[in-house]
C-alpha cells in the first residue's frame, strides 16, 4: 500500500480477535452497501465486527452481522442495527474466492472496516481456523519476541 493510499485510509473498527483466532492465507478488498445514515454513522466510529460473518449465497458475498448503532443526528431512525449487507466485488473475484472456499477448512471473514476516500470497504480474509495448541504457540512465541525486544532495549 502506498502513501497516498494510507492517507485516504480511515480504520473504523477492527477485528482483534479474528487474526487470534484464525490463520489468513488471503486478504481482498470490498465495497460496502448502506442505507440510509448508516455511511454517517460508521464516519463516527459506530461499527463493530465482533459477531460478524461473510458468507457466499447465490454468487454474491454478504457480510452478516456487522453492527451499526444509530447515528446520533437521524431523525428516521429506520435502520437496523445488524443486518446482512452486501458485499461489491467483481466478478472474477467471486469466482476465485468460491473456489477457494471449497477448500476443506477455509472460511471468509471480516478483518477490518475503513473508509478509503469517501467510499466504505472491508477487508475481508480467507481463512483457516487454528488450534488450541497453535494458539498457545502463537502466545509463546509472541511472549519470548517480547522479552527479546525488552532485554535488546534495555543493552542499548
Amino acid at each position: 500500500m502506498s502513501r497516498a493510499d494510507r492517507a485516504l485510509r480511515k480504520t473504523v473498527c477492527v477485528h482483534r480477535r479474528a487474526r487470534f483466532d484464525y490463520e489468513i492465507v488471503s486478504t481482498l478488498e470490498a465495497g460496502l452497501v448502506l442505507q440510509g445514515a448508516e455511511v454517517k454513522a460508521l464516519r463516527e466510529g459506530k461499527g463493530n465486527l465482533v459477531d460478524a460473518w461473510v458468507q457466499l449465497r447465490d454468487g454474491v458475498p454478504v457480510l452478516h452481522n456487522l453492527e451499526i448503532s444509530p447515528y446520533s443526528h437521524d431523525t428516521a431512525r429506520g435502520s437496523e442495527g445488524r443486518r446482512s449487507r452486501t458485499l461489491l466485488l467483481h466478478a472474477d473475484e467471486i469466482r476465485k474466492l468460491d473456489q477457494r472456499l471449497r477448500e476443506k477448512g477455509l472460511t471468509l471473514v471480516p478483518l477490518e472496516i475503513y473508509f478509503h476516500g469517501p467510499w466504505a470497504k472491508a477487508e475481508i480474509g480467507v481463512c483457516r481456523g487454528r488450534r488450541k495448541a497453535d494458539k498457545r504457540q502463537l502466545l509463546m512465541r509472541r511472549e519470548a519476541q517480547r522479552d527479546i525486544d525488552r532485554e535488546a532495549h534495555r543493552r542499548r
